[in-house]
């Protein structure tokens, strides 16, 4: 975020134990850019990694940028766009040269590294920097003449989301001439219906949740729209889902937007689609295809691998996007035409049915993996057991729900009819108050047992009463996307109410279990791996800056299902325990991991089973296999050959540390 008044950039900093966020100042002589994992958690290093873009970008920029014309870069991120134009159009210094590129990026950071970039290829005198948005340019203080050419990819995997539409206008009406070129030159979304059970379970909690019998109604009949997700397009890698997907419709075209242009602000369209089977449609899967010359050569396509697109590869910065359809779904026959009706804003794309009706806002809007969850027959009964387990032989208990779950609330509300229930949801907040007293009356408890309070609160707020359990799943909202021990704020939260717990407190989890394996992950590591020369230009200033794979690199959360080619080297080894009966506290730990598998190991998994009773029976695990959470994944600099027979690397020796007073884990590897 910039001030434009005052020059100053800032970012938001997340504290991991606490939760809580603060915006950091960034500062223009700093030549370090600090704190790296900031900058890796971007899609940057992806992109620049993704090699069948920067060909097609190159293959256009060379057709369209002629000499002594001025090329105008939106976003311009590392610079490697700028860096083509440059030598495209033949420039040696801007100031002996008719040609001129300008660059634009808002992003303090990557202005930093970009001007490095420039220096290490030598195009610092042909490159013009400006560290603005591009509607804060003016011609005639900033820029001398309007662009001949424009250059940009402020695109996200839905296409509108990273404000491309809006820049483009602003770049229309006062940065641009007449009859500009663009690069590139159109964009086409296209769509396809989809049948998913796994798709329908990730939105449908009403319908999900109707087969229970565990009393629990966290979306109660009548009330189907009160807690859901947001009507959005999720981007996903749709292909880990292909085979439980089924095609009901051929791909159609939705919109085509020009960049050679203005767009429009908002724009509808109906779209008439033949079902090629008789079945349920739970979703729209779509995705975009650029068109980056004028002349309809040269390609780029998001396209899932069932498509059978042309040099199809797996990344991370452009996945597909998925449209939920409502409740059970849209049943269609074969043959039959379904009306959908399109709309576009300046930033995303949505997308309804004639034959369902409007969506109504909910009161709590959740993540689809948490929506799916809560839906999961299994984790339920696994909740609700520890529940019972944890309220035995306990008389009119005060149980505080540490985290942001509803389910536990209303799980010990529905258990005791004698329980006190206080919940804290530091992330949900007053949207958790609400949703409780709308859900009351069919969940059999009333508001004067189940309140919620502020993080701070003494033994005054409880008449003097101590907690006799605290629980949580955990799960702290806004953390979903962050990595495994970020949950690890429950030790904190555990912490702070210290002096608050009853002598024979109940704490649930009572420990987390620090797990990992070895894997083999060779589309996410190209992606991930260390930039060297891209279309003929270093990159290598700014690996370590962007996370580039490395053993001082960070351990960065993901889907592990969904990174595309992946095996499983090893069993599953335990590297520490974090113990919550007592306090907060910095912990060490490691495990000789020995490779059951032949095959190129890329790095490790690493996630945290949460033990849930005191008996250890009831065990919620988060590893790859589970899709509703993320791992945490360290990468390996280079891929290591590894054999259970002698003919290679053996074992590996992970060690982890973690420090109570940031929320840290660093993660090493050495091999034996």
């Amino acid at each position: 975020m910039s001030t434009k008044s005052t020059g100053m950039m800032f970012q938001l900093k997340v504290d991991p134990l606490t939760g809580n966020s603060e915006w950091v100042v960034i500062e223009e002589e700093v030549d370090d850019i600090s704190p790296k994992p900031m900058l890796a958690t971007t899609s940057y290093l992806d992109m620049l990694n993704d090699a069948p873009r920067n060909r097609a970008y190159r293959n256009a920029i060379d057709r369209t940028v002629s000499k002594h014309c001025h090329v105008l870069d939106i976003g311009s991120g590392t610079g490697l766009l700028s860096m083509m134009a440059a030598r495209a159009m033949g420039i040696e210094d801007l100031s002996k040269s008719a040609g001129m590129v300008t660059a634009c990026e808002s992003y303090l950071p990557m202005v930093k590294l970009m001007k490095k970039v420039l220096r290490a290829n030598h195009m610092e005198r042909k490159i013009r920097v400006f560290n603005k948005r591009s509607d804060e340019l003016e011609v005639g203080i900033d820029i001398a003449s309007r662009a001949d050419v424009l250059v940009s990819e402020i695109l996200d995997s839905e296409l509108l989301g990273e404000g491309l539409i809006p820049s483009l206008q602003h770049a229309y009406d006062n940065l641009l001439v007449d009859n500009y070129r663009t690069v590139p030159y159109r964009a086409t979304t296209y769509g396809q219906l989809v049948e998913s059970t796994y798709l329908w379970k990730l939105h449908d909690l009403f319908n999900n949740e109707a087969s229970m019998v565990d009393g629990i109604h966290l979306v109660p009949k009548g009330k189907e729209n009160i807690l859901g997700v947001k009507p959005q397009q999720l981007a996903m890698h749709c292909d880990a889902i292909g085979e439980e997907i089924r095609l009901l419709s051929e791909p159609f075209k939705i919109f085509e937007f020009d960049f050679w242009k203005r767009p429009d602000s908002d724009g509808e369209k109906e779209v008439y689609i033949k079902a090629t089977d008789d079945g349920m449609v739970h979703a729209v899967i779509s995705w975009w295809v650029l068109e980056l010359d004028d002349e309809g050569k040269i390609f780029y396509s998001t396209a899932p691998k069932w498509i059978g697109t042309k040099n199809w590869h797996w990344c991370d910065h452009w996945k597909q996007c998925v449209w939920f359809t409502k409740g059970k779904g849209l049943p269609v026959c074969k043959d039959t035409d379904v009306c959908m009706e399109a709309t576009h804003t300046e930033t995303s794309i949505s997308y309804r049915f004639k034959a369902q009706s409007q969506r109504c806002d909910h009161i709590l809007s959740l993540s689809p993996e948490r929506i799916a969850m809560y839906g999961d027959s299994n984790w339920r009964l696994s909740m609700l057991k520890a529940i019972n387990h944890a309220l035995e032989e306990k008389e009119c208990p005060l149980c505080v729900v540490a985290d942001d779950s509803v389910f536990l609330t209303i799980g010990i509300a529905h258990a005791s009819k004698t329980a006190h229930v206080i919940s804290m949801f530091p992330g949900i907040r007053e949207k958790g108050s609400q949703y409780l007293q709308a859900v009351a009356d069919e969940n059999g408890y009333s508001m004067d047992r189940v309140q919620t309070r502020k993080q701070q609160w003494t033994l005054n707020d409880t008449h003097q009463n101590k907690v006799d359990l605290l629980i949580a799943e955990p799960f702290y909202f806004g953390a979903e996307g962050m990595l495994p021990w970020q949950n690890l704020q429950f030790w904190s939260k555990r912490t702070m109410l210290d002096s608050m717990l009853s002598e024979d407190v109940r704490i649930m989890p009572c420990k987390g279990i620090l797990k990992a394996c070895a894997m083999s992950l060779p589309d996410l590591w190209r992606s991930r791996r260390c930039l060297e020369n891209i279309q003929g230009f270093d990159h290598s200033a700014v690996n370590s800056s962007l996370g580039a794979s490395s053993r001082d690199s960070p351990c960065l959360p993901f889907f592990i299902w969904q990174c595309g080619e992946l095996q499983k080297l090893s069993d599953t080894y335990t590297i520490m325990e974090f113990d919550f009966l007592k306090p907060l506290t910095s912990c060490h730990g490691k495990a000789k991991v020995e490779f059951s598998e032949p095959g190129l190991c890329h790095g490790f998994a690493l996630w945290i089973d949460w033990v849930m009773d005191s008996t250890n029976n009831i065990l919620i695990s988060t590893a790859p296999d589970q899709r509703y959470w993320k791992q945490g994944v360290k990468l390996l600099s280079e891929p290591l050959l590894v054999a259970n027979d002698g003919g290679g690397v053996c074992s590996t020796l992970i060690e982890a540390y973690f420090d109570s007073s940031s929320g840290d884990l660093l993660v090493n590897n050495s091999y034996t």
